[in-house]
């Protein structure tokens, strides 16, 4: 059984093909990384989906931040009651 490392070279980049950008040498690699890819078009199904589902997602976080403020203000009317009644007695 040969080993399988003895069979690579040793420097990678010898065998991609460079680019010479100004004074730098990259790879075919990085170079592809530099492409803009054009996004697909997106259908008007998945378009109206992302906007039910970003209109649910804002309901549910109106409803959250609601709920906590009704805690606080409960929290808040009970801890003034609590200390009128205090300061009544004294």
């Amino acid at each position: 059984m040969e080993c399988q490392r003895a069979n690579r070279p040793s420097n990678l980049t010898s065998q991609r093909q460079c680019k010479r950008v100004g004074n730098l040498r990259r790879s075919d690699a990085l170079a592809c990384m530099d492409e803009t890819r054009e996004k697909p078009p997106v259908s008007s199904e998945e378009r109206a989906a992302k906007k039910e589902s970003s209109r649910w997602d804002a309901k549910e976080a109106l409803r959250e931040r609601k709920k906590a403020e009704d805690a606080f203000r409960a929290n808040y009317e009970r801890l003034k009651a609590e200390r009128l009644a205090r300061e009544s007695k004294s």
